[in-house]
């Protein structure tokens, strides 16, 4: 048996983040497209040949894969802003 290191492993390792994280930010990158959805590995080998120092919200890396046809189905509208309170001026 093999013990090949899953996506979401080299992930948490290389940005520092746990497990569960790293396995919500795959989900995440992948339910920014509507219909057809990159696997783990792809998205992990776009994540890897950026050289990011830190980890983009999902949405932006599904958005630089499609930019770069990486994957290029459509994707989904981009999740509403949060704005904190105190950056709202009254």
């Amino acid at each position: 048996m093999t013990n090949k290191i899953k996506p979401f492993e080299t992930i948490a390792s290389q940005f520092q983040i746990s497990h569960e994280s790293a396995k919500y930010f795959l989900g995440r990158v992948q339910k920014s497209f509507k219909t057809e959805r990159p696997p783990h590995k792809l998205i992990l080998e776009f994540i890897e040949a950026q050289n990011f120092e830190f980890l983009p919200t999902p949405y932006e890396a599904a958005e630089m894969m499609y930019e770069n046809g990486m994957w290029s189905y459509a994707l989904n509208s981009a999740p509403p802003i949060l704005v904190d309170d105190e950056d709202l001026e009254i």
